[in-house]
């Protein structure tokens, strides 16, 4: 509940409050009738007695396991040491272990039940105590607790306990042991209890940098039976024994450990050494060691992204710079190509030119000498054709001339023959 919605509600205005906080003062106004019972002895040794029995039913009950369930009983004994817790008149055992818890799930917050720091002395010790603003139980914190229809229905009768005690004190002690042993004993544990809210998160020292103010006070361990080992519990609320350390004194484990020597109890949870030494757990330190070298990783690989990118990047501009440079040496080369392919170009026409003139000069003489041939052919071939004609001639008239020779020869024959 935020502080700034409860404050109101912090001092008492109304009948129920006023109700609430003069039953309290009650019970230590009536603790002063042993004016009149005495202070016998027998007493004074009952009322140490239910002092070291009703302290060790808040210490081991209501504290370490209904809040914190750092061991295990069955649940005949879970009955009974509620029923023992109860009669300290610190109502029931829900109700308790709710607040507690919510306690541990604020601690010196805005939202915290009894803080200190937020609310001052008085009302961390006793004003929210007799507070109707925290009288209702939340159940849904204690739900692991509330499934027992027995705890319920001490949490509905959660004076009958105390009453009990109270008849028995009477019927075997009489008024003193009634004023002297129930009600200076109850006195007693109530702000004994009550000191582990106020003074353990004041006085003391701190072994433990908890983001509360819980301190270690050796006086009030001894007062509440090992409570005072506050930064401890604050520290590592899951183990039952609250002196971490053999020389720090703690009496409700002691029982306990005992206790679980015969049966009655189990499954004592001691802190880790890694706990007690305040270091990771060895898996934490594991898994942070594989977080920090994830995180290297990613550190260098991000510084790789970076260089790739700072390399791509010049790279990039280096590309931009060299296809500057290309393109400027590219048109420096298009530009002397033109002019040689024009030079070229200019002397390809000039050559041509030439040509052109040298062929048109050959044409001319090949022209010339064709025509002097063709007259000189065409004077041979006439020349021949004469020549011819002359041969053809003389040739016709030695045919002739042999054509007659043969003839006269033959006739010359055929004369003889017949001679």
């Amino acid at each position: 509940m935020p502080a700034e919605s409860a404050a109101p509600a912090r001092y008492p205005d109304s009948f129920k409050e006023w109700f609430l906080a003069l039953r309290f003062a009650a019970m230590h106004v009536l603790c002063f009738a042993a004016i009149w019972t005495g202070v016998p002895w027998e007493a004074v040794a009952l009322a140490a007695a239910l002092y070291a029995v009703r302290m060790f039913g808040v210490t081991a009950g209501y504290h370490r396991y209904f809040s914190h369930r750092t061991y295990k009983m069955g649940r005949v004994m879970q009955f009974l040491m509620a029923f023992l817790a109860q009669t300290s008149m610190q109502r029931g055992v829900l109700w308790w272990a709710a607040h507690h818890r919510h306690h541990h799930k604020h601690s010196d917050e805005p939202e915290d039940v009894h803080s200190v720091r937020q609310d001052g002395f008085f009302w961390s010790h006793v004003g929210w105590v007799i507070s109707p603003q925290w009288r209702d139980t939340d159940i849904s914190s204690v739900r692991d607790l509330a499934r027992y229809p027995e705890l319920r229905l001490l949490q509905r009768f959660h004076h009958v306990p105390a009453l009990i005690v109270a008849f028995l004190c009477f019927a075997f002690f009489g008024w003193a042991g009634l004023v002297v042993g129930f009600l200076w004993s109850t006195v007693a544990v109530w702000h004994s209890t009550f000191t582990i809210n106020s003074l353990a998160h004041v006085y003391g020292s701190r072994r433990y940098e908890t983001e509360d103010d819980s301190k270690n006070n050796f006086l009030l361990a001894l007062l509440t039976f090992g409570e005072g080992w506050h930064n401890n519990h604050h520290h590592y609320q899951a183990s039952t024994r609250q002196g971490f350390y053999w020389w720090e004194i703690d009496i409700t484990y002691y029982i306990l450990w005992t206790m679980s020597k015969v049966g009655l109890v189990s499954d004592l949870r001691e802190p880790p050494r890694h706990v007690v030494e305040d270091r990771p757990h060895p898996a934490v330190a594991l898994r942070k060691a594989a977080k920090q070298a994830r995180s290297d990783f990613d550190e260098r690989m991000k510084e790789l992204k970076e260089r790739a990118r700072l390399a791509r990047q010049e790279a990039s501009q280096r590309a931009d710079d060299l296809g500057r440079e290309m393109a400027t040496r590219i048109e420096d080369m298009t530009h002397d190509i033109e002019e040689r392919v024009d030079q070229l170009r200019d002397s390809v026409e000039s050559v041509r030119r030439g040509a052109h003139d040298r062929l048109e000069h050959l044409a001319s003489e090949a022209t010339v000498k064709v025509d002097g041939l063709s007259q000189e052919m065409a004077m041979r071939m006439a020349n021949l054709r004469t020549n011819a004609e002359d041969a053809s001639d003389r040739a016709a008239r030695a045919i002739d001339e042999i054509a007659e020779v043969t003839q006269i020869q033959m006739q010359t024959g055929t004369s003889t023959s017949q001679a």
